[in-house]
């Protein structure tokens, strides 16, 4: 559905729920049966009436996000205002909450229903969620309520969620999913039913946009089924963790200069690889995983502070989840913790990705590799002794893995 039917169709909704009416934007019956609106909560109590019967979503992400005290926290397609209303009860006085919506009807609404409330620690902003009108780093938890599927830009929303998350901040979303691809007339019928079916994402391409985001530590649980392939479903997912000042996010094309230099940094100490020189970027990106690539960058100017990447050790289906991986940081920024997050990071994603074994050689003098990855469930499983010559001598390396989860 384009964007200006759906802000058409929502205004509507928004004005008739404005006039005292009850609203619904599917089957009545699937609607209180399949725990839409305020079905899908388990206490509304005290919140404005008109809030309540505004309500369309398909779950409760005020509950899924697990918001603390004092955080501040943004709501993706916030209608007529309930889940904002909740999230500031749960963030409390030193928190906020925000509400975007691109229906200045909504948002009309949602205003009357905060005054309703008495609640002074929420502001709704008009706007696109694919252009949240935010700085970076500028929450700690994004929400969302049966609306990411109604979106013509589902990958630029997610991006924008990824930027406006502050390091560590949290995604909590409900939202309508489908188990796999639906022929265009099972789509329909539920769309007929269910009402905000179109746009809706398969599992496996919403755990994959995801990932192309930045986010990290996916889980995507069906809530339930409404027939036809769709499901309500509560998406969780992680911005990676690191330091003040620094950000963790999927390597860039435009990352390859200072990707490359850090690499030949840590080449020039002896003691990270056996390679001498840092390859081309194309011969980089010849050998690396796209999709297990990242970089921790420093958030005022934008400058690449370290990196790390995956190789796959074979082409054999065997192997498929078995990679290699390399974590190099910039001499001036060592001792900072951020190869710890990078490392981190990277874990979490690769079991977002399947992979079942991270191994890597380390040479039995970097030890400050060596208790890295010790520390974060890598262990030794052997030495191969005098493997090759590098630099005129003999050197040993270390072969370490780490099983994840899946095994």
């Amino acid at each position: 559905m384009a964007h200006d039917e759906v802000v058409q169709r929502y205004s509507g909704l928004a004005r008739a729920a404005m006039l005292g009416r009850v609203i619904l934007d599917c089957d009545a019956n699937e609607f209180d049966q399949g725990r839409f609106g305020a079905a899908g909560y388990d206490d509304v109590g005290g919140l404005p009436e008109g809030a309540v019967r505004a309500s369309l979503g398909c779950g409760d992400p005020v509950a899924v996000a697990e918001l603390r005290d004092g955080e501040t926290v943004l709501d993706l397609g916030s209608g007529g205002g309930i889940d904002v209303l909740l999230s500031a009860r749960r963030v409390g006085p030193h928190g906020r909450a925000y509400g975007l919506d691109a229906s200045t009807d909504m948002l009309e609404l949602a205003r009357a229903n905060a005054a309703r409330a008495g609640a002074t620690n929420v502001e709704f902003l008009h706007g696109d969620i694919a252009s949240i009108p935010l700085p970076d780093h500028a929450v700690d938890a994004v929400i969302s309520n049966c609306v990411i599927n109604l979106s013509d830009d589902q990958p630029g929303v997610l991006a924008e969620a990824f930027r406006v998350l502050r390091p560590g901040g949290r995604l909590g979303v409900s939202d309508v999913v489908t188990d796999g691809p639906t022929d265009p007339a099972r789509r329909a019928a539920a769309e007929r039913r269910v009402g905000c079916v179109a746009g809706s994402l398969a599992v496996e391409e919403y755990r994959s946009l995801l990932r192309q985001a930045g986010f990290v530590g996916i889980t995507i649980r069906l809530t339930g089924d409404h027939g036809d392939g769709v499901h309500s479903a509560v998406i969780r997912a992680a911005k990676p963790a690191i330091g003040p000042g620094l950000e963790i996010r999927p390597m860039r094309e435009a990352d390859a200069t200072q990707v490359l230099a850090i690499y030949q940094a840590g080449l020039d100490t002896g003691d990270a690889s056996f390679e001498t020189l840092a390859p081309s970027w194309e011969g980089f990106t010849a050998g690396k995983l796209p999709h297990l690539r990242y970089v921790a960058v420093d958030t005022g100017s934008g400058d690449v502070a370290g990196w790390i990447a995956a190789s796959p050790v074979s082409s054999r289906p065997v192997y498929a989840g078995v990679v290699e991986h390399s974590v190099y940081v910039h001499p001036g920024c060592q001792a900072h913790g951020i190869g710890r997050a990078l490392l981190s990071a990277f874990v979490a994603a690769s079991e977002d990705a399947g992979v079942w074994t991270i191994q890597t050689g380390i040479f039995p003098e970097n030890t400050a590799s060596l208790t890295l990855h010790q520390a974060l469930g890598f262990r030794v499983v052997g030495t191969r002794e005098r493997i090759a010559r590098h630099h005129d001598r003999w050197r040993d390396v270390l072969f370490l893995e780490r099983r994840l989860d899946h095994t």
